[in-house]
């Protein structure tokens, strides 16, 4: 599975669309198991990084300091040049914003761990990105859409987010890493549930797919969704080389830099989603509009764990002294 691990994702992604359309009715129901799933998948992805590790990788200063100068400065930056093309309604504004300038602190550790980078950097950087998007994120829509629309932000979905996805699969991790340390059996299961990366990682995509799908057609705006598809699209192929940049301006390694590629990239639409859905009838719209951003993003998300590599290749040092690319 894991040779084959792009066309599961894109079977997934297909068998998602599929139960969406053809049941409908469990969207909600498959909505609750988002969160659950993502959580499992979390705690395998944790488990494969050790605490010493994570510790370490606290320290780095330069990579936390690339995190935030991508996430807001440079993303701000092009959603700003994006913004002025953005089809006016004041609620699909609204969505764009709320999703593109939030940075996704769940599954993009596990993206970027397939395709090579640094996912106890990424770690580390979490409780950071979700302090700095609950404070920015209400001054960017104040400077983007004024003042009656700033107050939209709340704490909760990014604290519940914090503890479920990150806390409890994190603590299970490291309780498991010391069971594993001590005892053979632990060993055992730790190798065990180190293969459920791709069968879990398939199951969050077809699961958020799958919920989502159908809110596209009950909100009867195909046109709205179709309009901002482009911007999403765009949004994905110039933060890949926004985030190149970024990287080599702060002396990333590799594994860094695919990290900060990732991070700069994919949105934490699974935490804004309740805001939006939160947001009063005449601004309904916005809901589809994050969720679409979610939909194109794990598409995306498949493409970037081929191509970031190539962006971002290991250099090995050869006998003589010499350099080659990986």
């Amino acid at each position: 599975m894991e040779r084959h691990q792009v066309a599961v994702y894109v079977g997934a992604l297909a068998a998602g669309g599929l139960v969406g359309w053809a049941a409908p009715g469990a969207g909600p129901v498959l909505e609750h198991a988002i969160n659950p799933v993502l959580a499992a998948l979390l705690y395998v992805t944790f488990l494969q990084v050790p605490a010493a590790e994570l510790v370490r990788s606290v320290r780095s200063g330069r990579f936390l300091a690339a995190t935030l100068v991508v996430n807001f400065v440079v993303v701000p930056l092009v959603v700003a040049a994006m913004f002025t093309f953005l089809p006016e309604d004041q609620a699909v504004r609204l969505g764009v914003l709320l999703v593109l300038l939030a940075p996704c602190v769940d599954y993009v550790i596990v993206f970027s761990g397939l395709a090579g980078g640094s996912s106890e950097r990424l770690l580390a950087a979490t409780p950071l990105l979700l302090l700095a998007q609950m404070v920015l994120l209400p001054v960017y829509l104040f400077l983007f859409m004024g003042p009656d629309l700033a107050d939209v932000v709340e704490a909760g979905p990014f604290v519940e987010a914090f503890v479920v996805l990150i806390v409890i699969p994190l603590t299970l991790a490291w309780l498991t890493q010391a069971w594993a340390a001590r005892r053979p059996a632990g060993q055992k299961v730790a190798a065990a549930v180190g293969t459920t990366m791709v069968p879990l990682m398939a199951a969050v995509l077809l699961t958020v797919v799958a919920s989502q799908v159908p809110k596209l057609g009950d909100a009867g705006s195909l046109g709205d969704v179709g309009r901002v598809v482009p911007f999403y699209v765009a949004f994905l192929a110039v933060m890949a080389f926004a985030g190149l940049g970024v990287a080599r301006l702060f002396r990333l390694d590799a594994p860094a830099g695919r990290a900060l590629v990732f991070t700069g990239a994919t949105r934490n639409s699974l935490v804004v989603l309740p805001l939006a859905l939160a947001l009063p009838d005449a601004l309904a719209v916005a809901a589809v509009v994050v969720v679409t951003q979610t939909l194109v993003e794990v598409i995306g998300m498949v493409i970037y764990v081929r191509a970031v590599p190539r962006l971002l290749p290991l250099r090995v040092e050869v006998e003589g002294g010499g350099v080659r690319q990986d």
